[in-house]
């Protein structure tokens, strides 16, 4: 079984800063793109940020300039750090990743269970 567990959410004043982890676990072949994902109430879930196994990046437009997503392929971990972070941020912070199992080479998205961002003075 694979799981992914996040941490680093919390309570941030605007114009602060958080450094969100994403750690991969389990029966892991391989990790493709791992990417970041949020949603607020009342909205759908938004891609903020991925990054290929390569290392390619993507972000949403809201963030670029704020946030960069980075990985270590040694510790099956994504980190997203949020600089200048807005009350517009405020969110449900979702890691999800590509992953092939080792145990049966069926490759598919996991989602971790959620981190809280919340911006606010």
């Amino acid at each position: 079984q694979v799981q992914l567990v996040e941490s680093g959410g919390g309570l941030v004043q605007p114009g602060g800063s958080l450094r969100l982890s994403c750690a991969a676990s389990g029966s892991i072949f391989a990790i493709y793109t791992m990417g970041w994902y949020r949603q607020a109430p009342g909205k759908q879930r938004e891609l903020v940020a991925s990054i290929t196994r390569g290392g390619t990046t993507n972000y949403a437009d809201s963030v670029k300039g704020r946030f960069t997503i980075s990985r270590d392929n040694a510790k099956n971990t994504t980190y997203l750090q949020m600089n200048s972070l807005k009350p517009e941020d405020t969110a449900l912070y979702y890691c999800n990743s590509d992953i092939m199992q080792r145990r049966n080479l069926v490759r598919r998205g996991y989602w971790g269970q959620g981190t809280q961002v919340t911006v606010s003075s």
